[in-house]
């Protein structure tokens, strides 16, 4: 299996790629992404495990690896991944739980699991 990190770094040059036909565009969306993942009534750390959970529900395996990325590096632990993970599969059942090799792939090459 490839790696799930190399993997998101090559999508992200590829989206940045694209984001500069239209470069006032994704600059506003990327500036409101900013601010909805900032501490607030929920911590940034929350929000992450919120995307990533929602990643896995809606079967999205690039999303999953950079949400799950993200919650990481906002201080989540291996439980908490685990957990919000098993929120997603209690949502979309065994669709769900289908993506969660690519969660617990992620978190070895990031040194979690």
């Amino acid at each position: 299996m490839d790696s799930r990190l190399k993997y998101i770094e090559e999508i992200q040059m590829l989206v940045e790629e694209f984001k500069r036909e239209q470069p006032e565009a994704y600059a506003a969306r990327d500036k409101f992404n900013d601010m909805v993942y900032q501490d607030g009534a929920l911590s940034t750390k929350i929000k992450r495990l919120m995307a990533m959970s929602t990643a896995i529900r809606i079967e999205c395996p690039g999303c999953i690896v950079y949400q799950t990325k993200l919650a990481v590096e906002a201080g989540a632990n291996k439980r908490e991944v685990v957990e919000a993970a098993s929120v997603a599969s209690a949502m979309g059942g065994t669709s769900a739980s289908s993506n969660f090799p690519i969660v617990v792939q992620t978190m070895k090459e990031l040194g979690k699991w």
